[in-house]
């Protein structure tokens, strides 16, 4: 059963993910979170994360991952075929079919269509990943950090994997208040 609801989620997911890899990201999250319910929301932006800073095709990343975390070996390979099979197939079934048309305006059209759909489930991904930094780290914190990013991919170019890298670095060396919050509670007990 679980390799079956493996296979739909991400087959699905790889059959509507125009528009390349990020375009899948949205529907990848609303397979594992909301409808199978294999990570939280603060699991899967921690996988994404990690995911973004390696190389590689993110959407595949993420079916080996889940499909490896949910089922074993066998759970990612049945991940990654149902990623990369409806693709493979559009691919042959397109260059086969739709290259003849491309000049055709109902092409040209199903292309851009695409775009704004794509867009508004980038944006609606991106609201919840700044609201899941406001609750962790507050407004101002979370709004210094994302405007910093913001200048550092759009100002200065900097390869995304860079500034997640630092990022985590920065996480692992530098303890948050919760933390010392935490470890002073917990020596006051002891």
């Amino acid at each position: 059963m679980k390799l079956w609801q493996l296979w739909i989620a991400f087959f699905r997911a790889g059959l509507l993910g125009y528009g390349g890899g990020p375009s899948a990201i949205p529907l990848v999250h609303k397979e594992v979170v909301d409808r199978y319910k294999w990570m939280t929301d603060d699991d899967f932006g921690d996988v994404l994360a990690l995911a973004n800073a390696l190389p590689g095709p993110i959407a595949t990343k993420l079916a080996g991952y889940v499909g490896w975390r949910e089922a074993g070996f066998l759970g990612m390979l049945v991940s990654l075929l149902a990623t990369c099979l409806p693709t493979i197939l559009l691919m042959i079934i397109l260059l086969v079919f739709l290259s003849s048309f491309q000049n055709q305006a109902w092409v040209k059209g199903m292309t851009r269509a695409v775009v704004p759909i794509v867009a508004v489930m980038l944006g609606t991904m991106t609201w919840q990943f700044f609201s899941k930094s406001q609750k962790e780290m507050g407004w101002v914190k979370a709004i210094l950090l994302t405007a910093a990013c913001f200048v550092a991919l759009q100002i200065f170019g900097i390869h995304p994997a860079i500034i997640i890298a630092i990022l985590l670095l920065a996480a692992l060396l530098i303890p948050s208040k919760k933390e010392e919050v935490k470890m002073e509670s917990e020596k006051g007990v002891s």
